[in-house]
């Protein structure tokens, strides 16, 4: 499985246009045949940084994913967006992709 954690700063004043594109890219990316899941978070302390966690099935369905019209959009849409360039962790990983937590147990 394919597990990508993207972190984002966005321009102040591209907030509304930013949350926008980002809903529409997560409903994208959401009905590609290889995602397992896609989501998108607002840092607590700081509205303007977001992360998004994506998870492929394989690395063929991350290439896919990278190939589709919805992604080479978002790419070209995000640079107006962010106000840094974002960091990215990326980890090709054997196994499923969510596993139960030992930890916790409900009550």
């Amino acid at each position: 499985m394919i597990l990508i954690v993207l972190r984002a700063k966005i321009r102040p004043e591209k907030h509304d246009e930013w949350l926008a594109g980002i809903r529409q890219y997560t409903a994208d990316v959401r009905s590609e045949p290889g995602n397992i899941s896609f989501d998108y978070f607002q840092n607590g302390d700081d509205p303007n940084e977001f992360a998004m966690i994506e998870v492929f099935a394989n690395a063929d369905a991350g290439a896919a994913h990278v190939a589709t019209d919805h992604a080479k959009n978002f790419f070209a849409f995000m640079p107006a967006m962010v106000s840094e360039r974002p960091r990215i962790n990326y980890q090709d990983l054997d196994g499923e992709a969510w596993s139960e937590m030992a930890e916790v147990t409900p009550e």
